[in-house]
């Protein structure tokens, strides 16, 4: 049975920083895209960060430069490093797993999701 735990999350001024984690258990072999999404109120599930089965990476526009996914293997657990926190980056964050997923940015493609940690950013 696959479990993802996200942790991590908290309220921090804007320009902080934060670092998530997401501990996988019960994913088999190493060939798992990892994903971290993202969903403010009212607003639909977004695409943040994704570092694939070949530890390629891949992030949102608006991200790039402030977040670092990572993942460590031998732990079974995947990273997001968030700097220069803004009030807009304010959400629940997700962390997803699929194998080898073909299109790493839409979120209907990831087969395990956790349960969210909220990351809330004040001005």
């Amino acid at each position: 049975q696959v479990q993802l735990v996200e942790s991590g999350g908290g309220l921090v001024q804007a320009g902080d920083s934060l670092r998530l984690s997401c501990a996988a258990s019960g994913l088999t072999g190493s060939n798992y895209d990892m994903g971290w999404f993202r969903q403010a109120p009212g607003k639909e599930r977004e695409f943040v960060a994704a570092i694939r089965w070949n530890s390629n990476t891949y992030y949102v526009d608006s991200v790039k430069g402030r977040f670092a996914i990572s993942r460590d293997n031998a732990k079974n657990t995947v990273y997001l490093q968030m700097n220069s926190l803004k009030p807009d980056d304010t959400a629940v964050y997700y962390c997803a797993a699929d194998k080898r997923a073909s299109y790493y940015w839409r979120h209907l493609e990831y087969d395990y999701w956790g349960q969210g940690t909220q990351v809330t950013v004040s001005s």
